[in-house]
């Protein structure tokens, strides 16, 4: 069994995440309402999924090892994502290998958790419409 899915099915990752006092700004107590009744209905299956097959997505992607993504790509990230901060993301994501793989790579950090999308909205919007602005191609 993969490191990742191990500690996800033992529990260990759960000591990662803060137990926040009230809800974010960013969530409604609906919108959780409606997320929480859909886990409810389909459980964790589909996102442990993922990490049961990483072994197998490895020997299926085993041809492209090393092949580069030269097409033009922007990375935004929070920089409080528990994906980021751990398993050595946040060195892989500022180091040369990622850069070298994904050589017209922009990065971005900023202050947040995983859902960045849904927390910094106009943010990231705004650094997604400046990204495609910046491509002669679109």
């Amino acid at each position: 069994m993969p490191l990742i899915s191990s500690l996800l099915l033992r529990g260990l990752m759960i000591d990662f995440l803060e137990t926040p006092s009230s809800l974010p700004p960013w969530i409604t107590d609906e919108e959780l309402q409606f997320c929480a009744n859909k886990f409810q209905q389909t459980g964790f299956t589909g996102a442990l999924n993922y990490y049961r097959a990483m072994d197998m997505n490895w020997e299926i992607l085993g041809p492209w090892k090393g092949a580069k993504i030269i097409v033009p790509t922007k990375f935004i990230v929070g920089d409080k994502d528990v994906g980021f901060q751990s398993f050595g993301t946040k060195d892989y994501v500022s180091g040369e290998m990622f850069r070298n793989l994904v050589p017209n790579l922009e990065v971005l950090v900023i202050d947040g958790h995983h859902f960045i999308q849904r927390e910094k909205a106009a943010l990231v919007s705004d650094e997604i419409l400046s990204f495609f602005g910046q491509k002669e191609y679109l």
